[in-house]
């Protein structure tokens, strides 16, 4: 099992501040041969439909000096782990966790932008000190 990111507890903490359900922590999906292990799976109950939202994140920390390659990397996981939701939870969305000072730098490039459009990522931003999701972009 691969090891944590550096703000996991940060990002779970986060969530359940928002009434987040950790129901995988990690989420392990197995498809075409291959085990995938996700950062984090939640669910919460939406009153009005009685049904569960489910969620899959990745987190990421982007803590070394280069953020293109640390993108490099995130984009391909994110990529990979979203086909084999697609076939084994479909339902299931599938978000990148970043941390703000990275969203509000790297993240605001047009390189970046036109990544995020072109490969649809659904995104989430936290505060590693605050213990909390600031946005959901999707």
């Amino acid at each position: 099992m691969p090891a944590k990111d550096n703000f996991h507890e940060a990002v779970v903490t986060g969530l359940q501040k928002q009434n987040w359900l950790i129901t995988d922590d990690p989420l392990y999906i197995e498809f075409g041969g291959v085990d995938f292990y996700i950062d984090i799976g939640a669910e919460r109950l939406i009153a009005a439909e009685k049904d569960n939202e489910k969620i899959a994140i990745e987190i990421k920390s982007f803590i070394r000096t280069s953020a293109v390659s640390e993108f490099h990397v995130a984009l391909g996981q994110f990529m990979n782990y979203r086909l084999a939701l697609n076939m084994t939870e479909p339902k299931r969305k599938l978000y990148l966790a970043i941390p703000e000072n990275i969203y509000d730098s790297f993240f605001q490039l047009p390189f970046a932008k036109l990544a995020i459009q072109t490969y649809q990522l659904y995104m989430l931003v936290y505060s590693p000190k605050q213990q909390e999701i600031i946005k959901w972009l999707s």
